[in-house]
Parts: structure tokens; C-alpha cells; sequence
């Protein structure tokens, strides 16, 4: 479960706070990618220099560093495939059951959408006490998962519930937590991202400015969820870690129409976010095209509809879904699309408006079913966007 897996480990105010130190150790060693968030309290017990030695990132503590620079919880938030509080103290508890966010480890587990696990440490009585109970409760309720505390010696002298699970007892019970507890779990899923290039001779190419982030979003939020993914990408600079996604990189639409073939018919979910080409070159040249006079004509051919080919492939038992990008006439060019290609839905976005469009860094979406349902949302980081995908892709599946 460990290996591959980006991990927001929150420390708070406890004594316990030197176990997180071994803890964080097992966790990268486990093949984890660590990011700790400290509170302010939690300071007074271990210095942050022992865990960023550790964990390889700087410790975040604040909104914002003595630089100036932001720390975006949502951001940190959408990054993690699981959360864990290891000590969670009873007054960080009794804050996360009541929703409130005056520090920036609970702002981030107040904006994600990724499993929490909690790891109470405190003494004895203050275990037991009812509201404690309680809070640990609600918690539950929450879908949050509570790993137990353990009977022992305490900072303060007596015997009893209260220390943090030991470390090697948390990773055991992090590798032993179900992933059926996730809404995709036992699922299958293809998504496509970034471009394809189309060559005209060995150097030269056809290509579009996708970068291939939104399809990457969706394929994370997916193996997040409990998905195994396979994600078939254009040339793109990003990557992905996760140890639930499959990443085929291919270059040209091609390519791209082969992969999609043999992946498809074993996905119980499809989503192609890639901005495949169009048409490409009748011909490659074998050698590079020397420039010679004013001009150049290429002569150019459609290119193989992937889409529409899966379309007619799909099952009853298949969610297939599309993205349209368009300049004008969005709803009803989308609408189309969704029909003549036998989709389940279709994603609209628009290449005008500011910070939509290939290579930004937000996107702008509307959401149009074959149920004739639209679902239309504001101007987001992508990685938001990619979380309300997903929200859609699991009310269709509890129907």
C-alpha cells in the first residue's frame, strides 16, 4: 500500500511527537513520498529539521513562509493519496470534529478528499473523558479511520489507554486498511492525456499546447479513490507516482488509437481527456524538408476518430466519457459529439475565455450527460476540476 504513495503526515502537540520521528523513517522506507505539516506546539517537542532530514521536503507549519511564500492547503490537500495524524492530539481532535481550520494541517484535512487516519496521544484520563469519545466518534462518522491508542506507561507517570500506536503497529495497520473502503476500488480505468505529434519529416512536427495536466489530475484522483489506471499519454514533461496508474507514453494519434484499443475493452471506466490531432501529414518525409523558395504545401488527412471508435465498442456495463474543447457554439457543437459518439457524457471547455484552454493551469467545465443532466462549474485549478470529474464518475456508478 506504502510503496509509490504521497503521504501528508501531521504532527501536533504531544510528547508522542518524538515517535513521529521513527515513524516518518518507516514510512519512507516503505517507499513513501513524505510531506509533514507541524502545528505550532508540535514544535516545542521536535525540531522540523529532524523531520525534513528525514522526509527530503521542507516542514510546513504556517499559511506562509518568513519569504512570503504560500503554502496552498488545497493544493497540499489534492496532492496527498492519504492523510495521517500521528500523535493527533486531543485538542487537534476536538478542532478536526467540529470542522474548524486555524492552522494549516487542519485546513488541509478540512479540503481533502483523500482518506485521514487519526493517531490519538494523550494521558489516560483525558482519553477516556466523554467528550474525547466523542469527538473520536464524529470522526469516525466522517469516514475517517481511527487507529487506536495503546495501554502503557504515560508522560505523566500512570498506566492505562492514551500512547500513540507504535509505529510499526500503525504501519502494519496502514497496510493491512481495505482499499474496498474506496468508491473505485475494484475498478478499472483508461484515461488519455497531452497531445500527439504528427510527423511531417524526422525533426518537424504537428502538435497542440496540451500539456496534459487535466488528463494527469483525473488518473490521480482516480488511483486515489481505489482505481487501477492506465493512463496513455502524448509527450508531456509531468509524471505520476502512483503506485495504482499505468503510464503508457505514445507520440503520435497512432500510436495512441492502438493503446486506447487494447486498454479499452478491459476498463470499466474511460475517460479521454487527450488532445489528440486532427489530421496529420499524408506523407513523412525521410529526410529533413530543406527550405526551398516561399512556400510549403502539406498535404494532410484525417487522422483515426479514437473516440467514436470506442464508442462503438462500449458496453452497457461501460462509463465512457469525452472532452470537447471548442471556440464556438460550445453547448451544441458538445451535445453533438455526445451523440454521434455514443458517450455517456461529455466534458466542455472552452479554448477563449482566461485561464481556460491547453497548457493553463485552471480549467472551466460544464458537464453534459446522455440523460440530457448538465452540471456546470466555475474557474478552477485543475486539479479541482479533476475532483468534480470524479464526483459525477461515482454518482453514475451508485445508480
Amino acid at each position: 500500500m506504502l510503496q509509490g504513495k504521497k503521504v501528508i503526515l501531521g504532527i501536533t502537540g504531544s510528547i508522542a511527537a518524538y515517535k513521529a520521528a521513527i515513524l516518518l523513517r518507516l514510512l519512507v522506507k516503505a517507499g513513501a513520498d513524505v510531506k509533514v505539516i507541524m502545528t505550532s506546539t508540535a514544535k516545542d517537542f521536535v525540531a522540523p529539521l529532524t523531520y525534513s532530514t528525514l522526509s527530503k521536503h521542507p516542514v510546513l507549519c504556517e499559511f506562509s513562509s518568513p519569504d512570503g511564500s504560500w503554502h496552498n492547503h488545497v493544493e497540499l490537500a489534492n496532492w496527498a493519496d492519504f492523510i495521517l495524524i500521528a500523535p493527533a492530539s486531543a485538542n487537534t481532535i476536538a478542532k478536526m470534529a467540529n470542522g474548524l481550520c486555524d492552522n494549516l494541517l487542519l485546513a488541509t484535512c478540512l479540503s481533502a478528499s483523500c482518506p485521514i487516519y487519526i493517531a490519538p496521544a494523550m494521558d489516560r484520563e483525558m482519553y477516556r473523558h466523554t467528550s474525547t469519545k466523542n469527538n473520536l466518534k464524529k470522526l469516525a462518522s466522517f469516514k475517517y479511520s481511527i487507529i487506536p491508542a495503546e495501554d502503557g506507561e504515560l508522560a505523566s507517570g500512570l498506566f492505562g489507554e492514551g500512547r500513540m500506536a507504535e509505529p510499526e503497529h500503525i504501519i502494519t495497520f496502514l497496510q493491512k486498511k481495505k482499499p474496498e473502503t474506496l468508491p473505485l476500488s475494484g475498478k478499472k480505468a483508461l484515461v488519455t492525456a497531452g497531445p500527439t505529434y504528427e510527423a511531417i519529416d524526422p525533426v518537424r512536427f504537428i502538435g497542440n499546447y496540451s500539456s496534459g495536466k487535466m488528463g494527469f489530475a483525473i488518473a490521480e484522483q482516480m488511483a486515489s479513490k481505489g482505481a487501477n489506471v492506465i493512463l496513455i499519454h502524448g509527450p508531456v514533461s509531468i509524471r505520476t507516482n502512483s503506485a495504482n496508474i499505468k503510464s503508457v507514453s505514445v507520440t503520435s494519434s497512432e500510436e495512441m488509437y492502438k493503446e486506447c484499443l487494447k486498454a479499452f475493452s478491459g476498463a470499466d471506466i474511460t475517460v479521454m481527456s487527450a488532445a489528440v490531432a486532427d489530421f496529420k501529414p499524408e506523407k513523412k518525409a525521410l529526410e529533413k524538408i530543406k527550405k526551398a523558395g516561399n512556400s510549403l504545401t502539406l498535404q494532410l488527412q484525417t487522422t483515426a476518430d479514437i473516440l467514436s471508435e470506442l464508442g462503438k465498442r462500449k458496453t452497457a456495463k461501460q462509463l465512457l466519457i469525452g472532452f470537447a474543447l471548442e471556440t464556438n457554439d460550445g453547448k451544441k457543437n458538445a451535445q453533438e459529439k455526445l451523440k454521434r459518439k455514443n458517450l455517456d457524457a461529455i466534458v466542455l471547455n472552452s479554448a477563449n475565455g482566461k485561464g481556460t484552454g491547453p497548457g493553463s493551469e485552471t480549467n472551466q467545465i460544464t458537464i453534459l450527460d446522455k440523460h440530457n443532466k448538465t452540471l456546470k462549474f466555475e474557474l478552477k485549478p485543475k486539479t479541482e476540476v479533476a475532483k468534480d470529474i470524479l464526483t459525477y464518475i461515482v454518482s453514475c456508478l451508485k445508480k
